[in-house]
């Protein structure tokens, strides 16, 4: 199968993205024809600053290389390398209904944020099916959240083709049904946006410090807990995904029966954390040591991808007219 999924560049990568992308990307390279990309198209409608993104670009791709995803057995490459992709995007801007694009709901839910309603953040849905539909995917892994923009890709596709002929394959949702729920530090979902984040490469003193922040239970440790807070609490959520099972099962009794320090909780959540990352840490060491390796990585995934698009855009084209 022909899979594809992007991490837009946004930010530094944090816990959220580990359980929610990488953790995925791993076991989807096996056995499958992948393309992962960094998309940093996407990224211009919330990063203005120009060297920030470079280095938020390249960022992401040496995370993804130091978790162990396999340039020589997937194609991993930078969206604005692949200029296929903004050409693309216009032939499939011209028969997009833009009552589609009214109707998405994460442009809906920024504007209400009070995110500036510009054309980039509206015809974002656009832009994304181009990702999808110029490699000819059979499936892309997405989150519950995103599953509508996957349809309207469908959608969108279905429309060229009726309106030009078969041209696009149609791709099938790859649901994540395990995606762990991770919370930031301070309760609501991981994000750059709320400023909660652990990011996977933070310095492991601050590690340290961002779990001896996460909120925990207002009342005495001495007494027994609530049960319903070990699904609520950051710190019970987090430390469930890291530690051994039967170490969760110990804090877990401890909490219900009353006497668990969460002092000693934190400090604990903060080394398993740093640990589970510590060889992915030495491996993003040695690349930022040789900066030529990430050059040579993106050129030849820029290439592999090229050449893939390439064809998907010369048939779009000629159904148009363009050729």
């Amino acid at each position: 199968m022909r899979v594809l999924s992007g991490i837009q560049p946004s930010g530094p990568l944090h816990l959220g993205n580990y359980f929610g992308a990488i953790r995925q990307f791993l076991e989807l390279q096996k056995g499958n024809e992948v393309f992962y990309f960094v998309a940093n198209y996407h990224a211009l409608t919330s990063t203005r600053d120009a060297e920030k993104l470079r280095a938020y670009t390249d960022d992401v791709v040496v995370t993804l290389l130091s978790f162990g995803i396999d340039p020589d057995a997937v194609t991993l490459f930078v969206q604005s390398d692949v200029p296929e992709t903004t050409e693309l995007a216009w032939l499939l801007t011209s028969v997009t209904p833009m009552g589609w694009l009214e109707k998405c709901v994460s442009y809906k839910d920024k504007v209400q944020q009070g995110i500036p309603a510009e054309h980039g953040l509206f015809a974002y849905p656009v832009l994304q099916a181009a990702d999808i539909l110029l490699y000819d995917a059979d499936l892309v892994p997405v989150g519950q959240d995103q599953k509508q923009h996957l349809e309207i890709t469908r959608d969108i596709a279905d429309r060229f083709n009726n309106t030009y002929g078969e041209t696009f394959k149609l791709p099938e949702p790859y649901i994540l049904k395990d995606v762990a729920v991770v919370p930031g530090t301070d309760g609501r979902k991981m994000s750059k946006s709320y400023g909660n984040t652990i990011d996977l490469f933070d310095d492991p003193k601050l590690i340290t410090k961002k779990c001896k922040r996460l909120i925990t239970d207002s009342r005495p440790p001495e007494e027994p807990g609530d049960p319903s807070k070990l699904d609520e609490f950051p710190l019970f959520l987090l430390f469930r995904l890291f530690a051994p099972a039967e170490e969760w099962e110990d804090i877990k009794r401890q909490y219900l029966e009353g006497g668990l320090g969460y002092g000693t909780v934190k400090v604990r959540l903060a080394e398993l954390i740093i640990d589970r990352f510590a060889e992915a840490r030495e491996r993003r060491a040695e690349l930022l040591a040789h900066p030529e390796r990430l050059a040579e990585v993106k050129a030849a995934g820029a290439a592999k991808a090229r050449r893939a698009a390439r064809a998907v855009l010369d048939r779009a084209r000629l159904a148009c007219g363009m050729a």
